[in-house]
């Protein structure tokens, strides 16, 4: 009784309410007013600063000042951090110092082992951390604290002065160990699943590769299968991935340079060439290019593509991806270049043009009449994507005199109850079909294919039935969505998806002299574009030797003699002009 007498008197007696301080989410007293990161709410006004980044010869009254001040305050901050911080001799001070970087004990996976080291007859105290579940605790076990705590209980013969050369050159027998005099290195190596060991008295740690993180194995290429072919893709393991195209590629000139992008995630990254083939100037383009990417963290191969892509508005890709590391191989004998990221299993390769694009790996693997009969086949079905759907508005709204009577009447006779315009129709039919496309996508397990096709035969009758479209347009849309999955890059295939309904708009609007001016456009915009130098639309705009006829259709394998014109190699031959000598000399072997 007397709760509710209280909550009765609380409800009708007014009371002064309470202070209440509400929470409002301030700035970070550490973080500063002004920041270069104005650039990206007000891109406009660095316009001028990244054109003076990449061409140099620009007037430099066309770079603001506030833009000039970003880009100095850039450099002291780069200036700041390349001054690493030394290990202290201390071995309270290290141990201190990272169980503060690291927030230990915070981190749950934060692994510190202290312990001592028998040197002279002395006890040297020592620690070592790592994260748990990025290195092997077995390996740690035997190969590192094994041996640092009880063979240096033995007599072990030797006249080394100092603990350093003592641990390395007698008890750590771990095959990989770095040392260095600097946090930075350490903290690196962690962080990549290795161990940093410290030891008292000295200024050098000492950095052991322990990595044993869980990963999954070499399986087949999901996205680019072949029937003949070899069957092994990339995994998530950069150093897997390296292998395996060295494995494929058994050069001693294919040089792997290694390339860290990323300020907090440390993403590690590889270049791939071959040195006696490749040009120069491109290695040194895209060197200059991965080092130039300045952002916090780096997860995939697609947001590299996107940050050394030449153009970022051009609609076609410019940088090709790839899981099949014989792909690599191929395309590095050719004079190109690879980039492989920790973490991703597709590999980028650069430059590239829009024929690159049209090719399988299978085209080299079998004969050459019938990869030319494949290469036809993608030809056309980029043709039916990109144009059939605006040509059939232009052609029924615009030019009816170019359909056969017979044809004309039917196509009128079906859309006799339809009560939409053509337009408004295949608008319908395309969207419900990149609909259906994108569920069956993302659906996982074997429902997703059959819901693309039982989605889409369910769909078209039911909309033919219902007078909502055509039966000729559902033959159009589907042979239309045909096309695109006959395209073997399915960067490509999204861009003619989009381009697409560019031209069904132009057709609607003008017919073919909208779809002849979108074309030019389009032709225009290509023949400008560049891949990290090399023109778009090579070997035609502009016109070089494409003596193997490797770009639009394949020769014979023993007809390649010479490698592509348009990357300027140091070594042109590839092979002999008479490779099949056997036929010509029988005793020669």
């Amino acid at each position: 009784m007397a709760d509710s007498k209280n909550k009765l008197r609380d409800f009708f007696i007014f009371r002064e309410p309470k202070d209440y301080k509400e929470f409002v989410l301030t700035e970070d007293k550490q973080s500063e007013k002004r920041s270069c990161q104005q650039s990206e709410e007000k891109p406009k006004k660095n316009r001028g600063l990244i054109k003076k980044l990449i061409m140099p010869e620009t007037d430099q009254s066309s770079v603001r000042s506030s833009d000039l001040e970003c880009l100095e305050k850039t450099k002291n901050e780069d200036k700041k951090d390349s001054k690493k911080l030394k290990i202290n001799k201390d071995i309270k001070v290290s141990l201190e110092y990272m169980k503060k970087v690291y927030s230990v004990p915070k981190n749950g996976d934060m692994v510190v082992r202290e312990f001592e080291i028998v040197f002279r007859d002395k006890m040297v105290p020592a620690f070592l951390m790592y994260f748990d579940g990025l290195a092997d605790r077995n390996l740690i076990n035997e190969s590192v604290l094994k041996p640092l705590m009880l063979l240096s209980n033995l007599e072990i013969k030797g006249d080394d002065n100092n603990v350093v050369d003592y641990v390395k050159n007698h008890l750590l027998h771990q095959g990989q160990i770095t040392l260095t005099d600097d946090y930075e290195k350490v903290i690196f190596m962690i962080n990549f699943g290795g161990c940093g060991i410290f030891i008292d008295g000295v200024n050098t740690a000492f950095a052991a590769d322990v990595k044993g993180w869980e990963h999954r194995g070499v399986e087949k290429p999901s996205t680019e299968l072949v029937i003949r072919g070899p069957q092994e893709g990339f995994g998530e393991i950069l150093r897997v991935n390296t292998a395996l195209v060295r494995k494929i590629l058994k050069d001693d000139n294919l040089i792997v340079e290694d390339i860290i992008i990323g300020k907090r995630s440390q993403t590690p990254c590889s270049m791939l060439y071959i040195k006696d083939i490749a040009n120069d100037s491109l290695v040194d383009e895209v060197r200059r290019r991965l080092e130039g990417v300045k952002i916090d963290h780096l997860f995939d191969s697609g947001e590299l593509e996107q940050l050394i892509e030449d153009n970022t508005y051009f609609l076609s890709p410019q940088v090709m991806s790839t899981e099949r590391p014989d792909r690599v191989a191929r395309y590095l004998s050719d004079g190109k270049i690879s980039i492989i990221i920790n973490g991703s299993p597709f590999a980028l390769i650069v430059p590239a043009t829009l024929w690159d694009f049209l090719h399988s790996s299978e085209d080299e693997y079998i004969r050459f009449p019938y990869a030319n009969l494949l290469r036809g086949v993608r030809i056309l079905a980029i043709i039916i994507t990109l144009f059939l759907p605006g040509l059939y508005i232009a052609i029924t709204n615009y030019h009816h005199e170019m359909i056969p009577t017979d044809l004309l009447l039917a196509i009128e006779a079906s859309r006799e109850k339809v009560p939409f315009p053509s337009l408004i129709e295949l608008l319908i039919m395309e969207v419900s079909f990149e609909l259906i496309r994108e569920a069956g996508i993302r659906i996982p397990g074997p429902i997703g294919p059959t819901l693309g096709i039982i989605g889409a035969l369910i769909l078209g009758q039911a909309a033919v039935s219902a007078n909502i479209v055509s039966p000729i347009l559902i033959i159009i849309v589907a042979v239309t969505g045909i096309g695109s999955f006959a395209i073997p890059n399915f960067s490509l295939a999204y861009s003619f998806r989009l381009q697409r309904f560019a031209y069904i708009a132009l057709g609607a609007i003008s017919g073919f002299l909208g779809i002849s001016i979108g074309l030019f456009i389009q032709v225009i915009w290509m023949a400008n574009s560049k891949s990290f130098g090399v023109p778009y639309l090579v070997p035609f705009a502009p016109p070089t030797s494409d003596v193997n006829g490797g770009q639009v259709f394949r020769r014979n394998i023993w007809k390649q003699e010479t490698r592509p014109d348009d990357l300027n190699v140091k070594s042109k031959k590839k092979q002999p002009s008479i490779s099949r000598r056997w036929k010509y000399n029988k005793d020669e072997n």
